[in-house]
C-alpha cells in the first residue's frame, strides 16, 4: 500500500483535519484505510480501527497487515464508541454515516463532553440534523470544509465540546462556518442542500422560505 493511495478525496479532507501526534479511532472504518494512512505516513503513533460488524473489520485487517501495521492499527469490534474506552483516543473519526446516526453515536458515549477530545465528522445525508444536535450539546465547530469524491460533494467538520450551547438560527444547520460566496466547492454543498429543501418544501412551504434564504446567501455572501 503506498503511503500517498488509498485515500480518496472524502477520506482525505478528513485526514487534514486530524492532529499531528494524536491518537485516531476510526469508528466505522471498514477496510481501514484512514487510520493505516495516517500511521503509514507519520502523522499519528498508533491508531484505532472500530467496525460495529465483523466482516469491515475482517477487510481492515487485511488492509492493516498488507501495510505492515499490524502492532500500529487495533482493530476492535465496536458498537460506536461502546468499546473505545476514555483516554484511549484523543482524536474520534465518524464518517460515511448519516447524520442523525453519527449523532447518536456522541450522545451514547459517556465521555463525548471532554473539551481535549476532537471529532471528526463526515456526513453523508442529514448534516443539518448534526449540525443542529452539536449547537444544542455544547459542541463548537472548530474546522469546516467541502470537498468532492465520486462526482459528489460531501463536507466535514471537526468539532470539540465548549460547554456552551451555540447559537443556531434557520440557516446555521444548513451551513454552519461554510462560505459559499467566497468558496466554490461550499457553494455546491449548499446548492445541494437548497435543491433537497425545494423537493421538501412540496410538503411543506416553510423549506421554500429556507431555501430561498439559503440561495440569497450563496448570491451575497
Amino acid at each position: 500500500m503506498s503511503t500517498q493511495a488509498n485515500l480518496d478525496n472524502r477520506l482525505r479532507l478528513c485526514a487534514e483535519f486530524v492532529r499531528p501526534d494524536s491518537r485516531p479511532a476510526d469508528i466505522g472504518t471498514d477496510h481501514a484505510y484512514l487510520p493505516v494512512w495516517l500511521c503509514r505516513n507519520g502523522i499519528c503513533p498508533s491508531a484505532i480501527a472500530a467496525d460495529i460488524n465483523p466482516e469491515p473489520l475482517k477487510r481492515g485487517r487485511e488492509t492493516v497487515v498488507q501495510a505492515g501495521m499490524s502492532g500500529v492499527v487495533e482493530l476492535r469490534l465496536s458498537d460506536g464508541l461502546s468499546a473505545i474506552g476514555e483516554g484511549e483516543a484523543d482524536d474520534i473519526i465518524i464518517a460515511g454515516m448519516g447524520g442523525e446516526l453519527i449523532a447518536k453515536i456522541i450522545a451514547d458515549c459517556p465521555y463525548a463532553k471532554r473539551g481535549d477530545l476532537r471529532f471528526i465528522l463526515q456526513p453523508m445525508t442529514r448534516s443539518e440534523a448534526l449540525i443542529k444536535y452539536l449547537c444544542s450539546e455544547g459542541f463548537e465547530i472548530i474546522r469546516q470544509d467541502c470537498c468532492e469524491a465520486s462526482g459528489k460533494v460531501y463536507t466535514v467538520l471537526c468539532v470539540s465540546f465548549s460547554g456552551k450551547p451555540q447559537p443556531c438560527g434557520e440557516l446555521f444547520p444548513y451551513t454552519g462556518r461554510l462560505k459559499p460566496a467566497e468558496n466554490e466547492m461550499h457553494r455546491r454543498f449548499i446548492e445541494k442542500n437548497i435543491s433537497r429543501l425545494r423537493k421538501m418544501a412540496a410538503g411543506d412551504e416553510k423549506y421554500k422560505a429556507i431555501a430561498d434564504r439559503l440561495e440569497a446567501l450563496c448570491d451575497n455572501g
